[in-house]
């Protein structure tokens, strides 16, 4: 007669030659499964062999199995996004140092930079974020600032004198703090997603354990 178990221990009661000794990985695998709620349901089969297991089934194994892996390849995708994105956020000063190379704005700024003393005491004191002239979200900054005077005054002026530049006399801050957070976003996702597949992988492999037993 089929009995529902639906502990470990219970389990062990019933199949003496159960042990989770010698890291067996049908044990190991049942420990796990009822650990998440799981229950089995057993034939004894008239000997001192193992019992049938006559739930889950074979088929309701393999779906089980088919929607976890499933889940796991959404979750794949998620972390490969969020590993790209931080990939992103780490390059951003090194591969903006390299873009910088062909634009004329640059070039023009480092002329001025060179030649014109004045200009170079200003660049200084705003730390002129240069290096940043393919970023579309600084290149007018940029522009602006190699191409007019009276902005290039004001924009010194401002960051000399405001209480918003207090602490850190830097206009390209921003980016820095911006590039800061999505590091730091970005690895906790990926972190996250890392657990999830981690759990998603033992389930797997808890369930295809649970099959072979079906297939006896």
């Amino acid at each position: 007669m089929a009995e529902v178990i639906s502990n470990f221990d219970k389990l062990m009661e019933r199949v003496p030659n159960l042990s989770l000794e010698n890291k067996d990985q049908r044990a190991e695998a049942l420990k796990h499964y009822f650990s998440k709620g799981g229950v089995v349901s057993i034939s004894p089969t008239g000997d001192d062999s193992w019992p049938m297991l006559t739930y889950p089934t074979k088929l309701r194994l393999k779906k089980q199995i088919s929607d976890l892996q499933e889940l796991k390849s959404q979750y794949s995708k998620k972390q490969a996004k969020w590993k790209q994105k931080f990939f992103e956020a780490r390059t951003y000063d090194l591969t903006h140092n390299i873009k910088k190379i062909g634009k004329t704005l640059y070039w023009k700024h480092l002329l001025k930079y060179t030649t014109n003393k004045d200009y170079r005491k200003d660049a200084d004191t705003v730390k002129l974020p240069a290096h940043l002239v393919a970023d579309p979200k600084w290149k007018p900054m940029v522009n602006m600032f190699v191409n007019s005077d009276d902005y290039r005054k004001q924009l010194t002026d401002t960051v000399q004198n405001s209480i918003v530049y207090k602490n850190d006399r830097k206009v390209a801050r921003y980016a820095q703090d911006l590039k800061d957070f999505r590091m730091e976003e970005s690895n906790k996702k990926i972190e996250e997603l890392q657990k999830k597949l981690e759990t998603l992988e033992k389930d797997v492999a808890t369930l295809t354990e649970l099959l072979k037993w079906t297939s006896k």
